[in-house]
């Protein structure tokens, strides 16, 4: 198999992947690096041109140094992809200091004969530096999903490549024009091993890609995109996996007279009251608590390893906040008040258990005059049976 042959095969790769990523950045908000690696592949079907074009030119330096810089400016736009990403700063500064080094050295790598292991160690050390930065990225986002971890070994492995290409043009020798480099066995095996990472790193990112997308359309259907927090589906789904773990107290709450805001405010008003309301369950609430919107204006917060008492405290910080914080609403400044509803799981609940449970306590807030906080009267029993 001849290097030419691979560099087509490699053409046709790079440009299968740059369709790819192009699409995953057209229909995934989550893929923020998406189109950068688009970019990046696309980047580097120019590179292979320039190489088809090398054995063809009189004086190969210009074609050369297209190469070459086509090729870093294609891993740079990779390199940005993955720490897009991964949620992480590119490393601007190093990024450019990498292209510094690489343009003053120039003169230098293209003055060494072609035939150097010296010069191939030139040329491939700003290839290796990106794509230790794209390995840093990695690391530094401190995900250890097994993809994650696969995508690292596959970006180390590239790495490795590069650093190691000296050697095998030492060992295998090299053209001494450039112009010949096709006709080698270290071109045959260079783009061998360039088309096998190639594959491996677009598909893996692929594969990540598509699981944090996946992850994010889940996200999305579970959340209530008004108040931020769970909808009444996402909410369920999480509570009833985390009454497998063990004690829990349920709190509901109800905004008071809401109606009434949406017929003197308007239904802007009401949303924006929701909102409010939302983000004061979830600031109040602890890491592990679980918030969703379950109704219009009726919200649930199961406390997980909690007791009838932290459940009353949280119902009742919430509250006080709510009831004293004056609210500004389309130009009205009005306070609002809620009522809650507490319950604590006992061994046989199921889900729906304690929440008929905390509602009984919920109506009665309501009946006692609204603005209050109510415990679940048998269990209210039990704590003083105890005492």
């Amino acid at each position: 198999m001849t290097a030419a042959f691979v560099l087509g095969i490699n053409l046709f790769i790079a440009g299968i992947f740059a369709v790819a990523f192009a699409v995953v950045a057209a229909i995934s908000r989550s893929a923020h690096g998406a189109k950068w690696i688009s970019l990046g592949y696309a980047t580097g079907m120019a590179t292979i041109l320039f190489e088809y074009l090398l054995p063809t030119q009189t004086n190969p330096v210009p074609v050369g140094i297209a190469v070459f810089l086509t090729y870093l400016l294609a891993m740079t736009f990779c390199v940005v992809g993955v720490a897009r990403h991964y949620g992480f700063d590119p490393r601007w500064p190093v990024i450019a200091g990498i292209w510094i080094v690489t343009i003053f050295t120039i003169p230098l790598t293209f003055s060494i004969p072609y035939a150097s292991p010296h010069r191939v160690m030139l040329y491939q050390s700003p290839y290796f530096a990106m794509q230790l930065l794209i390995l840093l990225a990695l690391i530094e986002s401190g995900r250890r999903l097994k993809l994650d971890l696969l995508l690292a070994g596959v970006m180390a492995t590239a790495a490795l490549i590069y650093a190691s290409r000296p050697l095998i043009a030492w060992q295998l020798g090299q053209a001494s024009l450039a112009q010949d480099y096709m006709a080698t066995d270290y071109a045959a095996i260079s783009q061998s091993l360039g088309a096998g990472t190639l594959v491996a790193q677009a598909l893996v990112m692929l594969l990540v890609m598509m699981r944090d997308t996946t992850a994010e359309m889940i996200v999305r259907s579970e959340t209530d995109p008004l108040s931020s927090v769970l909808n009444r589906r996402g909410f369920e789904f999480h509570a009833e996996a985390a009454l497998e773990q063990g004690d829990a107290v349920l709190v509901v709450a109800d905004l008071d007279y809401f109606k009434q805001i949406n017929d003197n405010f308007g239904h802007a008003a009401g949303d924006g009251v929701i909102a409010h309301f939302a983000a004061i369950m979830r600031d109040a609430a602890p890491d592990d608590a679980i918030v969703g919107r379950i109704g219009g204006e009726e919200f649930a917060v199961l406390l997980p390893d909690a007791m009838l008492s932290d459940g009353r405290l949280y119902a009742e910080t919430v509250r006080g906040r709510f009831a004293t914080k004056q609210l500004p609403i389309l130009g009205v400044n009005q306070r609002f008040t809620a009522s809650f509803g507490v319950a604590q799981r006992t061994a046989s609940d199921s889900l729906a258990d304690l929440s008929r449970r905390a509602d009984e306590a919920l109506y009665r807030a309501k009946a006692g005059g609204r603005n209050l906080v109510r415990v679940e009267l048998s269990e209210l029993r039990a704590a003083n049976e105890v005492a």
